[in-house]
């Protein structure tokens, strides 16, 4: 059937075929929905009137995880437009919601009443908490999730410091599990026809991803310098003019490549109690410093000039006009140099190809007709 100029049945890619609802708002409901699209899902973006929060925070920002999905507005406190969802989530696979536990209940739209309409349907809720517990009712966003979740309660360099990520970590982390159970859920559904309902809590999916470091923590009796994982040599250095390189050593042959390389300009490097491993980690605060102090010796192209072509685990840390400019990326393509606003590819290759994904940014409620057009004839091709 075509939706918006797309067969959902042959239109190529791995999910081909596979109809998902985005009912989600901000990043974590929709980048799941994006991920399931760029393997060739068709994805239909259900909108609240004025549209997902994100159309409030610039077009830029809700480009960025909607482009390609088609949309239509529907309240769901009327009527008419729940019983088009219904419609819609007979004609649907997977729906993806990002409500409060029992808003869906409230409008009667609860995932028992979803299933009746179509038992094959694989409803995903992401909520910040999940459906139950003693914080299911509690608003929050990334930066708390990762603040409950043990993210600042594991020290990861020497001079450790509460800092912000530079992006919504627990909200990817979610997507991303909640990406995989769709498939899991929705290959049960296709072998079965039994559809089920997924419990994403955000918070979980970060604090499954932190529980081994907390774990260490708590069994080294708290996070004090004698942490294994918080190394001297595996950390983000200034240089001379005020910019970065990020050196991460672990394994001794890569220690031993940067004593080769630095030991005659300085020769502390040489010293035999940080021959291994253990005896850095042993005086990891004063090989920090020194570090600190070598780096800080030179700019930064001074250091990629002699750092370049070395078996050794360095980067330089780039800035916002330099990422998109590196060979590396350039050759991988995971951005189109020339089509940077259409957002980044999926960022994994396969030996054959994705589809193509559409780069349109619809409007609000723009696909209105064409979504109602394509349900219409799904209807009559079912009776």
């Amino acid at each position: 059937m075509s939706l918006h100029g797309i067969d959902t049945s042959t239109h190529g890619g791995y999910l081909s075929g596979l109809v998902v609802l985005d009912l989600g708002q901000l990043h974590p409901g929709p980048y799941t929905a994006q991920l399931l699209q760029q393997l060739g899902a068709t994805v239909i973006k259900v909108e609240k009137p004025g549209g997902d929060t994100s159309r409030a925070l610039g077009r830029d920002t809700y480009a960025k995880y909607n482009r390609g999905k088609p949309s239509i507005m529907l309240d769901l406190k009327q009527a008419d437009d729940r019983a088009t969802l219904l419609r819609l989530a007979r004609a649907s696979d997977v729906l993806i919601e990002g409500f409060r536990p029992g808003v869906m209940a409230r409008l009667g739209l609860a995932p028992a009443t979803l299933a009746l309409e179509n038992p094959r349907l694989v409803i995903c809720s992401i909520t910040g908490f999940g459906q139950t517990g003693p914080y299911a009712d509690r608003p929050g966003h990334d930066i708390n999730y990762l603040a409950l979740s043990g993210y600042w309660a594991v020290p990861s360099q020497v001079r450790d410091v509460a800092a912000r990520p530079r992006l919504r970590l627990s909200d990817y982390c979610a997507a991303m599990h909640a990406a995989l159970a769709i498939l899991a859920a929705a290959d049960h559904a296709r072998k079965t026809g039994e559809g089920q309902h997924l419990d994403v809590s955000i918070h979980d999916a970060m604090t499954a991803w932190m529980a081994p470091g907390v774990d260490a923590v708590q069994r080294h009796g708290g996070p004090g310098m004698g942490l294994d994982h918080v190394m001297p040599d595996n950390d983000i250095f200034e240089t001379a003019d005020g910019r970065h390189i990020a050196l991460g050593i672990l394994e001794e042959k890569f220690w031993d490549a940067l004593v080769n390389a630095l030991g005659a300009d300085f020769p502390l490097l040489r010293d035999p109690a940080y021959a291994q491993r253990a005896g850095r980690l042993a005086a990891k605060r004063d090989l920090n410093r020194q570090l600190r102090e070598i780096f800080a010796s030179r700019t930064r192209a001074q250091w990629e000039e002699r750092l370049a072509g070395l078996d050794l685990p360095w980067a330089p840390v780039l800035e916002y006009d330099e990422v998109f400019e590196n060979d590396h990326v350039r050759h991988r393509g995971v951005v189109n140099a020339q089509a940077r606003g259409d957002g980044p590819g999926f960022p994994v290759r396969f030996s054959q190809s994705l589809p193509a994904t559409a780069g349109r940014v619809a409007e609000l409620n723009e696909d209105r007709t064409d979504i109602l057009d394509w349900l219409r004839r799904k209807e009559d091709e079912a009776r």
